[in-house]
Order: C-alpha cells, then structure tokens, then sequence
C-alpha cells in the first residue's frame, strides 16, 4: 500500500516544474533571455538534477567516502522517477558508483543539456520564443520569460528566505543553494538586495547541500583556471 501511494504522489506532481526548470527561470533575464553563468551553466543544471533525485529519495551520496571528484554518489531505492529527465538521470547514476564532479559533468552535457531545458520550459508556458530573419538569410531566435508572474513568486520565496528570515521548505532552499553555489544570486539585487547577511544566508543553504557544493567547487575550479589562463596570456 505504501508503494502505491508513492507512486500516486509521483504521478499527481509530474507537471510540475523541476528543480532545474526553476532554477534556470531564476537565471535568466525576463527580456534578453540571457542566463547567468553561461560558462559552466552545465555544472549547474546537472547539479539541480542530482540534488532533486537526491530530495525524492533516488539516489545518496556517501559523505564518508570521498575521493579526487567529491563524494560518491550511488542510486537507491527501487522507485523511478515519473518524469523522463529525472528518469535518465537516475538511470545515469545508476550505471556505478561515481564521485559526484563526474556526475555533474556526464548528467549537465548530456541528460540536461541547455537546450533541453529551454524546450521543457517553452512548452509549459514559461518561456516564449521568436525566430526572426535578418536580411533576409539568416534566422535568429529570441528567448524571452513568457510568464514573468510566476517567476516573480519563485524570486518572492527565495527573497523571503534571505531577506526576511524564512525557513525554506527543502525544494526553496535547494533553489537557493544552487544559486548561491553557481554565483549567479546577486544578478537577482534588484529583487534581493546583496549583502553580507544575504550572502551569509545563501551559503549556509549551499554548505548544507552535496550537491550544491559539488556545483560550487566546480564553478570555483573553472574559474580559478580561466583567471589563470589569462594572467599566463598578459604576461606571455
């Protein structure tokens, strides 16, 4: 009886938005469609990946065994995911045991990739794109949020839980992790204004989240790599 009623949970949620459907609208720009953190947007969107199979009981991550690429994370449980990204992205882990910066890398280029992402979201709505012809040759496609109203209560919830001090339900406060973790959070500032204390907040979600940290480390070594790889091109 227990399975069942899981099953039935699972069912009535599935047109909901994904972690990683939200997090990408919280990214983006209403009007140019431009995401924030393009550079390593794939660490990112396989981490809200990971860190919503992690919530739905699908996977785990070993905190005591760690290696070079993070924490190993492993499938659980018997039950599969009623969406079909979620789905191949558990059967992804599920294939052996890896550390988590490799999963992160296997799940954002290849199970939810970018595009694959924008698609979901122009068919539920939220997004809306235009191709256009320049000069008569050359099609070019815009992407701009469709449905600003319900963005602005995702901005609301994250805001609240910075801003006004309150305690996130788990899927609120994965968001803001992960936005923390990617570093995108203060293109938000019109909505939340940045500050220590918000800053301090957010990475106190992040900490709380493998998933999100693995994304942060990620992000910090490309980084750290990029910047280096221009010191070493100024001084050549």
């Amino acid at each position: 009886m227990q399975q069942k009623n899981e099953n039935e949970n699972e069912n009535e949620n599935e047109n909901d938005l994904l972690i990683v459907e939200d997090l990408t609208l919280l990214m983006m720009d209403d009007k140019s469609g431009a995401i924030a953190g393009e550079g390593t947007l794939y660490y990112t969107l396989g981490g809200a990946v990971l860190v919503e199979l992690g919530l739905g009981g699908h996977i785990a991550a070993d905190e005591n065994d760690q290696g070079l690429n993070g924490v190993k994370v492993h499938a659980v449980g018997s039950r599969t995911p009623s969406d079909p990204l979620l789905r191949a992205a558990q059967a992804k882990v599920g294939e052996r045991v890896r550390g988590v910066q490799t999963l992160l890398i296997e799940i954002g280029t290849g199970v939810v990739k970018r595009e694959t992402v924008l698609d979901r979201l122009v068919e539920r709505g939220m997004l809306r794109q235009e191709t256009k012809k320049t000069l008569g040759l050359f099609r070019t496609t815009s992407t701009t949020v469709a449905d600003t109203g319900y963005k602005k209560a995702l901005v609301e919830k994250v805001r609240a839980v910075l801003i006004d001090g309150a305690e996130p339900d788990d899927r609120t406060a994965a968001l803001t992790g992960l936005l923390s973790a990617s570093g995108t959070l203060p293109t938000l500032h019109r909505s939340i204004p940045w500050s220590g204390k918000v800053y301090k907040r957010a990475k106190e979600l992040e900490q709380s989240s493998w998933g999100a940290e693995a994304v942060n480390a990620a992000v910090m070594r490309t980084v750290a790599a990029i910047s280096a790889g221009t010191v070493v091109a100024a001084t050549s």
